[in-house]
């Protein structure tokens, strides 16, 4: 089990980044047991560079805090306990394309491509850092990535994917 204090910085992007080298790529699925703390399952399947599959996890976390620090507990689930968790949220789960790309100055920049092809598709982008201090001091101007990272949404509340899940799939429920 991962217990961890999570500080990072978001941003709302548009398309991949032409800064940065490519360390991988995921695509992954995933629900909210409940947003508040959030408990989300997701499905993390590593591809190739050709894009072929070649690994797959399933992980179980729970999450508090919507700011520049939040608090992370997070396991590794069996996949017969990801699909009763899967069938019991009842949801269409959040897909995603995850690329992680190194910067010049060694940070890891986390781009999103979130439910492709919906009229909800939308990009974000984010960093993890060591320090809210590192974390409010970074420059994207230092990485060449300024224009690319200018819509911060690092302390706008209700950026969360868990918000886009409440937005996206229970409040359209509730509709029903």
């Amino acid at each position: 089990m991962n217990a961890s204090v999570e500080i990072e910085r978001r941003w709302m992007v548009s398309g991949w980044p032409d800064q940065g080298i490519l360390c991988k790529e995921e695509s992954m699925r995933q629900g909210y047991v409940t947003t508040v703390p959030a408990v989300r399952i997701r499905e993390e399947v590593l591809l190739s560079a050709d894009g072929v599959p070649e690994n797959t996890v399933f992980m179980l976390c729970f999450k508090s805090g919507d700011s520049i620090v939040r608090q992370e507990i997070e396991f590794p689930i069996e996949p017969e306990r990801f699909d009763q968790l899967e069938a019991f949220i009842g949801l269409p789960l959040i897909v995603k394309i995850r690329r992680t790309y190194e910067l010049p100055d060694g940070s890891h920049l986390e781009v999103n491509h979130v439910d492709e092809g919906m009229p909800t598709e939308f990009w974000y982008a984010e960093i993890e850092f060591d320090s809210v201090e590192t974390a409010r001091a970074w420059q994207a101007e230092s990485v060449g990535l300024a224009d690319y990272l200018a819509d911060d949404i690092t302390d706008q509340p209700g950026q969360s994917m868990a918000a886009y899940w409440e937005e996206t799939r229970l409040k359209k429920e509730e509709l029903i």
